[in-house]
């Protein structure tokens, strides 16, 4: 996003599911922060009272397929079938593609009919089971720029690091005087 402005975007990908959601929700009201959820369809077709609760609180939702689909090993009508199928329960303009990858095809496909690309520039690999909290903490301190699209995980996996490396992250980015800005 734009380099000369001093704001960062928080995203959350995966969920949303109980065992992590409502800690990042309640994280994120603690600090007064927006963010934008882009979550996988059948995750909110299994949890719509997670999903009711993030559009609620006024944040972001984007999609994320149905089911956490890559785009290089399903054609170009699967992969976008499976995108509209996700968009039936989340109702965004905003698309993530799972790990960041698509093929040309499918980007032309989903920008071409409604759909917006967004992407990221430090992944926190939160995900990660050779990550610690710290370690997750120092990639935010090391890479968020002005403009930086970040991206957490709102996932099983995630969580136990989430609960210590969240609320330092979001911390750090308000001492450095980071604005929080969301998708529209």
């Amino acid at each position: 996003m734009d380099p000369d402005e001093k704001a960062v975007y928080l995203t959350f990908d995966d969920g949303p599911i109980p065992q992590s959601t409502p800690f990042i929700l309640q994280t994120l009201r603690d600090f007064g922060i927006k963010a934008t959820f882009f979550m996988v369809g059948d995750n909110v077709r299994k949890y719509p009272e997670l999903y009711q609760q993030i559009v609620d609180d006024g944040h972001q939702v984007g999609n994320h397929t149905h089911n956490h689909i890559s785009g290089f090993r399903h054609s170009l009508r699967k992969y976008v079938f499976n995108v509209d199928k996700a968009n039936a329960y989340i109702h965004s303009h905003l698309f993530r593609p799972p790990h960041g990858w698509i093929r040309h095809d499918q980007y032309a496909a989903l920008t071409k009919e409604k759909y917006k690309m967004v992407m990221w520039d430090l992944v926190t690999r939160d995900y990660s089971k050779w990550m610690t909290a710290a370690d997750i903490v120092a990639n935010v301190k090391r890479y968020a720029r002005n403009g930086s699209i970040i991206t957490f995980h709102d996932s099983l996996k995630s969580i136990e690091k989430l609960r210590t490396a969240l609320p330092a992250c979001l911390q750090w980015l308000k001492e450095q005087g980071y604005a929080f800005k969301v998708f529209w």
